[in-house]
């Protein structure tokens, strides 16, 4: 029925944004620029119409077999742990004051990378997150630069090793590796850090030779295995870059089905993200660079790699050439990102952060929410400022929509009347009340509107909740100590009186309680449906958002509950104005 239309919306819209938003636009989102390469078609340095295009480490010319990605292995050596293999080889230390780690000697890899600034858990002495593992270890994730020489030209490999001219890389002190190929060309491979998370490298080649050498540049992240992801739709967590002004995100599962996809651009970047943290190769912003998402699996496990080719450049006799690119491998701080675009013309490299298709909205917010948070020193706090300070912009549009909710409220008695008058005869019925909306000047439509408006502006502070960096371990009162993760607490326990854990899908803890007594009032507040059997199943909403919000991020169901408390008195202050008393408003 037409009186129901407000609240019909405002619910529907209400799930697509927690669980059908971003399927839609998965599902319509234009496929990458380039397929998988399928049978009969070349790999990258195979022949193609009499010419030879240089290939990338694991990807020889001619090799029609599935080519062995750089830096894999067919399997993990059988107890080689992380620690074992950072012991076995000579290294470079990496100490900055956000990063710890170390470049390994063996190929010229970095390979081994750990967060200072983030613990695993809460506790200051818990372990640092680690970002980076050296190859043949479980989850072995690192870089590899290197050339790519013209026939007969040696160049260095993943198991070269290299002569470093000192033991440690700061942010003060660049490292610089060398390495002869005995024929006449010199090798070094400069690395150079901030303060931060951002590497230089720097690849030179000095020809002592009698003749030019002919080689192409080259970067690569590998990562070994497929990651644990938060599993929801509206954060991606996987491969993704940005070439030609245009962002593309490739799921895990995705790239196993189109095997590779390549690009090429001048600038740009690509990477790996997780939900936190990311890797990205950023090459010379200047320089046309071919770019691939790889995907291999080696038995029963998959390996995944960003990779760029940089032009052919010629090293004359006697001369040299070098070729600068940056790593950055860290957390996604969008003021840092932010300030990498200016720092090295870098663009768009703010979109490693998935803001969403509201970008526009989403970011703002997401200063605003930042600005709040150091004047009041708390996230929740500022989460709840925030939210009170979207209201009142958005207070012309919400309060046309609560009026327009109010009249149809105040009207229920007569179209009861009119329901038990009528009957069953649905065509009397509606043109009775179409009678009644012209003779008291109701639109019951009217508030359709500004709820639509009002919608992407909350899914964006939604968004932004949900995907900083910021709400990780982030405390707000009481128990809530990590607003990045679910209340700890749940009723079936008696809130921890009881010495019992429940499952996960009986972790009901008090926020979620709050939310959904919330969500049950305001719903109270709205026209109710005409049709009894549509009133039952709203009834049961409110329980449905309780367990499914239940184990979300505690700051997002505190803006919930928060966001549904202050519409509940905005509305509830309206209805009052009209006319309408508390005891009939809740009918």
């Amino acid at each position: 029925m037409i009186d129901n239309k407000n609240m019909i919306l405002a619910i529907v819209l209400s799930i697509a944004i927690l669980v059908g938003f971003q399927v839609y636009f998965d599902a319509t989102r234009p496929p990458p620029p380039e397929q998988s390469l399928g049978a009969g078609q070349n790999l990258p340095g195979s022949p193609v119409g009499g010419a030879q295009t240089p290939s990338l480490p694991g990807t020889a010319a001619g090799n029609t077999a599935a080519p062995m990605i750089p830096g894999t292995v067919a399997a993990t050596v059988q107890g080689s742990t992380r620690a074992d293999i950072l012991a076995r080889n000579n290294r470079v230390k990496i100490n900055t004051p956000r990063l710890h780690g170390s470049i390994a000697l063996t190929g010229g890899r970095v390979d081994d990378l750990t967060l200072a600034d983030y613990r695993e858990k809460q506790d200051p002495e818990s372990p640092e997150i680690i970002l980076l593992s050296p190859k043949g270890a479980v989850g072995g994730y690192y870089a590899q630069f290197g050339w790519v020489g013209a026939q007969g030209i040696n160049v260095p490999g993943q198991e070269t090793v290299w002569a470093a001219n000192r033991k440690s890389l700061s942010p003060d002190q660049p490292v610089t590796l060398s390495w002869d190929n005995g024929a006449g060309l010199l090798f070094k491979r400069t690395f150079d850090i901030d303060n931060n998370y951002m590497f230089t490298v720097t690849q030179t080649v000095e020809n002592k030779s009698a003749s030019a050498a002919a080689m192409n540049p080259y970067g690569l992240v590998s990562r070994r295995g497929t990651p644990e992801t938060t599993g929801f739709y509206i954060l991606h967590e996987g491969l993704l870059g940005v070439s030609e002004q245009t962002l593309s995100e490739i799921d895990y599962d995705d790239l196993k089905d189109q095997g590779q996809i390549k690009q090429t651009a001048t600038g740009g970047w690509i990477g790996i993200t997780d939900k936190y943290w990311l890797t990205a190769l950023i090459p010379d912003q200047k320089q046309k660079t071919e770019t691939r998402y790889l995907h291999r699996a080696q038995g029963l496990i998959d390996t995944y790699q960003v990779d760029f080719l940089g032009p052919q450049v010629s090293v004359p006799a006697g001369g040299s050439v070098s070729s600068v690119s940056h790593f950055f491998a860290g957390a996604k701080e969008v003021k840092l990102l932010d300030a990498y675009e200016e720092q090295i013309g870098v663009g768009q490299f703010d979109l490693a952060i998935d803001f969403g298709w509201f970008y526009f909205l989403t970011k703002p917010l997401f200063y605003a929410l930042l600005w709040i948070n150091d004047l009041v020193l708390n996230l929740g706090v500022a989460i709840l400022l925030l939210t009170v300070g979207i209201k009142a912009v958005l207070f012309p549009l919400a309060n046309k929509s609560y009026v327009s909710m109010s009249k149809m409220k105040k009207l229920a008695p007569k179209m009861t009347a009119m329901r038990e008058r009528y009957g069953d005869d649905k065509m009397k019925l509606n043109q009775a009340m179409m009678e009644l909306y012209k003779k008291e000047k109701v639109n019951p439509a009217s508030g359709c509107l500004p709820i639509l408006i009002q919608i992407p502006v909350f899914f964006a502070l939604y968004k932004v909740l949900f995907v900083t960096i910021e709400m990780r371990h982030a405390p707000f009162f009481g128990w809530i100590q990590d607003l990045s993760a679910p209340d700890p607490t749940t009723i079936f326990n008696l809130f921890g009186l009881i010495p019992f854990t429940p499952p996960d899908f009986l972790m009901i803890g008090v926020w979620p309680l709050i939310m959904g007594i919330s969500m049950f009032q305001q719903q109270k507040l709205n026209p109710q449906p005409t049709d009894p059997v549509q009133a039952k199943i709203f009834m049961f909403l409110p329980i449905i958002f309780t367990f499914l919000l239940a184990r979300f991020p505690a700051g997002l169901v505190i803006y919930w509950a928060w966001n549904n408390t202050l519409s509940m008195a905005q509305q509830w202050v309206i209805m009052r104005r009209m006319g309408i008393s508390g005891k009939d408003a809740l009918k």
